[in-house]
């Protein structure tokens, strides 16, 4: 069997396989309202039906406030708990299991899409934007500046946290991601390049991960103690002085003590930087990080089955996560199976299975 296509439990939940759609934002609730649409349910079904053993959703914000931009899905009230929900039961449907990513976007919160003809940065308070936090007054370059979040501000962010788990329930998501990666507001308390306060969430490492503990500690108090909790972080910002693998390993090892089951392992995304992108390229930060003692995922360039395959051979990661492949390819998984010699293993959906792909075998 290839090590592609071994189950993976994670306290009850069994996922059929290592192969997990990374967590990509879509910008797609036209309504700015946070409440996904079709778009939604053609996206992840495609993939659940291409054979995805796990969904993370996009960046799904637990406030209005903590959106990347105003077309991003919450999941901060009931009429987007049932959209949700709709999403999450085909893909049941299909034989995978979903998770939903859980975040605050900080200080890159109140931005244009990228593809919003003419308009780039904030957007402004006038055309739909807000004030955003973060946890001192720097801006991220080309945005505007957020303001240093209060200690009320941050109560209300545990709280939203909680709330937003809460939701992820009565959806039926099977797992819950905390977004702490790629410059949003848990990371941003993390990097002492963002983070230049001078009570308890700054200073020392401890400081910096305060908040990040504290939502996870909370989280993991609401969340069904038979489904996992996952936490993306962003192991190195790729800049001098910046968040490093070192730290990440040590906070990896807090988080296990309150209950998280998996490191999503990505990078950088808090400051600008110079990042050494090439296939394969945050493995080994993974590996490292793999070394607190939780199972990790790994993220980036990984776009051939023989490679992913041997990234987890080699004891390296535990799950690998497809990001921009998936997208150019819904059914990578199916791909795999068949380049793999795993084909007995593959998930078609019946009425696919006229298209299945070639293999060594000239009898099938």
């Amino acid at each position: 069997m290839s090590s592609l296509f071994d189950p993976l439990q994670l306290r009850d939940l069994t996922v059929s396989n290592r192969m997990f759609l990374a967590p990509m934002c879509q910008y797609q609730c036209e309504g700015r309202d946070g409440v996904p649409t079709d778009w939604h349910l053609m996206h992840y079904g495609a993939r659940a039906a291409g054979g995805f053993g796990l969904l993370i959703s996009e960046a799904t914000s637990v406030s209005p406030e903590g959106r990347i931009t105003p077309w991003c899905a919450g999941l901060w009230n009931d009429e987007q708990v049932a959209a949700w929900k709709r999403v999450v039961d085909f893909c049941h449907s299909q034989g995978a299991k979903m998770a939903v990513q859980l975040q605050h976007a900080g200080r890159k919160g109140s931005i244009y899409r990228e593809w919003e003809s003419g308009k780039a940065g904030s957007v402004p308070l006038e055309a739909g934007g807000w004030q955003t936090i973060g946890p001192s007054a720097i801006p991220f370059p080309g945005l505007t500046a957020p303001r240093e979040a209060t200690q009320e501000d941050l109560a209300k962010v545990v709280a939203d946290f909680v709330a937003a788990a809460q939701r992820a329930e009565a959806a039926g998501f099977d797992a819950i991601e905390l977004h702490a990666a790629h410059g949003y507001l848990l990371f941003e308390f993390l990097s002492p390049l963002s983070n230049k306060r001078t009570d308890g969430y700054g200073g020392d490492l401890a400081g910096r991960a305060r908040l990040l503990l504290e939502v996870a500690g909370a989280v993991r108090a609401v969340w069904p103690a038979g489904k996992p909790l996952f936490v993306r972080l962003s192991a190195t910002e790729w800049t001098e002085g910046g968040f490093t693998v070192t730290e990440a390993t040590e906070v990896a090892g807090l988080l296990a003590e309150r209950g998280v089951d998996l490191m999503d392992i990505s990078s950088g995304g808090n400051v600008m930087a110079k990042i050494p992108a090439a296939p394969g390229y945050q493995v080994p930060l993974a590996a490292a990080v793999r070394a607190a003692g939780l199972p990790v995922s790994t993220v980036g360039q990984i776009t051939d089955p023989l490679q992913a395959q041997s990234i987890l051979d080699a004891g390296q990661a535990d799950v690998i996560s497809l990001g921009r492949v998936a997208l150019r390819e819904p059914s990578w998984p199916l791909r795999a199976a068949a380049e793999l010699d795993a084909d007995a293993l593959a998930r078609y959906p019946s009425s696919y299975l006229r298209g299945r792909w070639p293999t060594a075998d000239p009898i099938r």
